[in-house]
């Protein structure tokens, strides 16, 4: 219920009793359509992301090289796992997302982002990029297909990241919270994102992604390679690359911190390669 909404409703509580002052059951109408409106005034209840995070545990895979791989063909292999995913969409799609707090509202989205674009991997499954799935012969990957519904409204992959999370929130650390099934992408974490840890989860994924050479690696007489992430999305990261070095420079470890003192970047890298176990 919005505000506007909740409003109205106070002034037909108060209105009641003047209207019906010689009804004597006009009390007791007051004060249930007092309780009418706590309850449904009341913010919905938090969305649970167990069923998610349950997958994601099993499924998630750390690398040595530090890249987390997903196991899509271990999933489309589990039919109860495919409906548990499937369900968990459906829950997703169901909550009245815009009543939730914000930080839940960021999990929820986050998290649904991440379950379609496994969803749709194991759908497609097997494929060796994203990128080769696309909905017609022009499509550059699937961003643009409308793969959700929330409160009546269809959506796809890029109304989510560009439409709802970056230009609500406008924080650069969208980028690591969203995973495009790509070797090249920020890491899909082995839990679903919490709004009660959310900002903590958020730091871990941004410090994780800068300090590993797909994010930012330094080469020789202070030229700097990062990814082209930084480059797509520079206006979310300060707009220059000056902006870009002092974003990283917030999640660098010291060593790197310490190489990026007089560095300058001089080059971009992607793999769009999917971030699937290798094949044994």
């Amino acid at each position: 219920m919005s505000v506007g909404d909740t409003a109205t409703l106070n002034l037909v509580v108060k209105a009641i009793p003047m209207r019906l002052s010689a009804c004597p059951f006009a009390p007791i109408m007051s004060a249930v359509l007092a309780v009418f409106v706590m309850v449904f005034a009341m913010p919905a209840q938090a969305l649970e992301h167990d069923d998610w995070t349950d997958l994601l545990s099993r499924y998630v895979q750390p690398h040595s090289d530090g890249v987390n791989r997903f196991d899509y063909a271990g999933l489309k292999a589990n039919p109860a796992d495919v409906a548990k995913l499937e369900a968990y969409i459906v829950e997703v799609e169901a909550t009245p997302i815009s009543t939730l707090s914000r930080d839940e509202q960021f999990a929820a989205w986050a998290n649904l982002y991440n379950a379609l674009t496994v969803r749709l991997m194991v759908q497609r499954w097997p494929v060796k990029s994203i990128m080769d799935i696309r909905p017609t012969l022009v499509s550059i990957g699937p961003w643009k297909m409308k793969v959700s519904n929330v409160e009546g409204k269809s959506l796809s992959l890029d109304d989510i990241e560009h439409g709802i999370l970056r230009k609500q929130w406008s924080d650069p650390r969208v980028h690591y919270a969203v995973n495009c099934a790509s070797i090249g992408c920020p890491n899909l974490g082995q839990a679903a994102l919490e709004a009660d840890t959310l900002s903590e989860q958020l730091d871990a994924g941004a410090r994780a992604f800068v300090n590993h050479p797909r994010g930012v690696s330094v080469l020789k007489d202070g030229k700097v390679r990062v990814s082209t992430i930084y480059k797509w999305f520079e206006e979310d990261f300060g707009g220059s690359k000056a902006g870009v070095l002092a974003h990283v420079r917030q999640f660098a470890d010291p060593e790197l911190v310490e190489a990026l003192k007089s560095a300058r970047i001089t080059g971009y890298d992607y793999d769009w390669a999917v971030n699937a176990p290798e094949k044994r």
